[in-house]
């Protein structure tokens, strides 16, 4: 495959589609970005999603969480891969239907997402796929998940 964009280029389309996603502005440039027929989504314990359920995650992201940002780390890029640090923030104010247990309640306190994240791009600079790595069980205590929930699960 010939790379059309620099690393430059691609991790600022990486930027650009992140902030979007998290904020919720310009859906439809937000979806130009991804590949929204072929991407594929691969994260914690064996989730899958194509684009409508990470667009779907995200519209649950913006529905519970106040005052989000969404910052990258360290980038590290291989030919159509990049990987990063990503950490999403927001304070915790409605109801977050797609936590790892399910719908929770609000906490009213400022959570932070922190993520490992891979990404492909396809030869025209979409996002074709991503793998997700997180620690859950830190995300649902900072979430005020009950500790038996954690039990329950695993």
């Amino acid at each position: 495959m010939t790379q059309r964009y620099t690393r430059d280029e691609l991790v600022a389309r990486l930027v650009r589609a992140g902030e979007l996603e998290v904020s919720g502005e310009a859906p439809a440039e937000a979806a130009t970005y991804f590949d929204t027929e072929k991407f594929r989504f691969h994260g914690p314990d064996g989730f899958e999603s194509d684009f409508a359920g990470l667009d779907a995650y995200f519209a649950s992201v913006r529905e519970a969480f106040d005052d989000r940002s969404i910052r990258r780390g360290i980038v590290v890029a291989e030919g159509d891969h990049l990987a990063c640090q990503t950490w999403i923030e927001g304070t915790f104010v409605r109801e977050f239907t797609q936590s790892p247990i399910g719908p929770l309640p609000p906490n009213g306190k400022c959570v932070v997402f922190d993520l490992m994240n891979i990404f492909r791009f396809d030869d025209r600079g979409r996002l074709v796929e991503e793998w997700v790595r997180t620690d859950h069980h830190s995300l649902l205590r900072r979430l005020g998940a009950a500790r038996e929930g954690l039990q329950r699960r695993g």
